[in-house]
């Protein structure tokens, strides 16, 4: 069947945004690897953080999620995770794999991670090649999954591992492996990316000659915990854009996150002139939370690259707009 949208007039209203995928995959495998029982409120039920979710499941941790929507998980630490029956199937999602890859990678059993079609053609050596540098046990299919990990009895070996591209999924592989090595593992990146997994855990970071290290060292636990899930900034980037196209139009998204390493495009629009304001700032556990109201504005044309583009990479194709 073919719908016909029409072009909307004006746009007003409040926007209920999705929950924040990045954030929702970290708070399920943390969780699982925490203390005790943690709390996760509003976990998506989209495809991906499901996949995640039932890794955990799969690895023997017990979760449930109430009438209200809230999901409970019963954390077992880093070392009560059980050896999976059958491989840890993540479905659609990079994300999944290359950040189990790293808690797998510690573990003294055995596993096998895969994933659709689509998932067993991207490329895994960018995250195989430093968890191998810290002795894990790693096998690919021509650099592709399913990756196949031979369990550790010693632990891995700590490292300083200077990241080729900036990359949030693999800064994450390794750290999480991190929280098995036997010393300091420490991640160096020239390009900022997305820093949840550093905050969520709570790890040290230091700013050296305009390098980031995030540094864990041996014995780091991961307490149980109560999160929140914001706001997807990346879901609210249309919004940002299309209210502030759009004539005679007010938008107000709320509970957006607006975590730094995230929201290069709001420094996009405002110069470029967009009419934008935040209100209610705050933090969410570990993440800056606030509510946003976008207007109709006259936008100017900018430059956009260097820096910026990996806080903005899920956002350049809407900024083409």
């Amino acid at each position: 069947m073919v719908q016909t949208i029409p072009q909307a007039a004006s746009l007003r209203g409040t926007v209920a945004l999705p929950a924040d995928k990045s954030i929702s995959h970290r708070s399920a495998i943390l969780s699982a690897l925490g203390e005790g029982r943690s709390r996760v409120y509003n976990f998506p039920t989209s495809a991906d953080p499901q996949s995640t979710l039932d890794c955990v499941r799969t690895l023997g941790i017990d979760t449930e999620r109430d009438d209200e929507g809230v999901l409970t998980i019963r954390g077992r630490g880093l070392e009560g995770l059980r050896p999976p029956s059958t491989p840890l199937d993540c479905g659609n999602s990079g994300t999944t794999m290359r950040l189990l890859s790293g808690v797998m990678a510690g573990q003294k059993f055995g596993s096998v991670l895969t994933g659709d079609e689509s998932l067993r053609q991207r490329p895994m050596e960018r995250i195989a090649d430093p968890l191998q540098a810290m002795g894990a046990r790693i096998t690919l299919r021509s650099d592709h999954a399913p990756i196949r990990i031979r369990g550790t009895q010693s632990g891995l070996n700590p490292i300083e591992y200077r990241l080729p591209v900036a990359s949030a999924q693999v800064k994450s592989c390794v750290l999480l492996a991190g929280l098995y090595a036997n010393g300091r593992t420490v991640v160096i990146e020239s390009t900022p990316s997305r820093d949840h997994t550093e905050r969520m855990l709570g790890l040290e970071v230091q700013e050296v000659g305009g390098e980031r290290y995030v540094i864990v060292e041996e014995g780091h636990t991961v307490p149980a915990a109560n999160w929140s899930v914001p706001g997807d900034f990346s879901g609210a980037a249309f919004f940002l854009v299309a209210g502030t196209l759009v004539p005679d139009s007010e938008l107000h998204l709320d509970d957006v996150g607006l975590n730094p390493s995230r929201t290069a495009l709001l420094d996009v629009l405002d110069g470029m002139g967009a009419d934008i304001t935040i209100e209610n700032e705050r933090l969410q556990g570990s993440e800056p939370v606030g509510d946003i109201t976008v207007r109709t504005a006259a936008l100017s044309g900018i430059d956009v690259g260097g820096r910026l583009i990996p806080n903005l990479i899920d956002e350049i194709p809407i900024i083409a707009v």
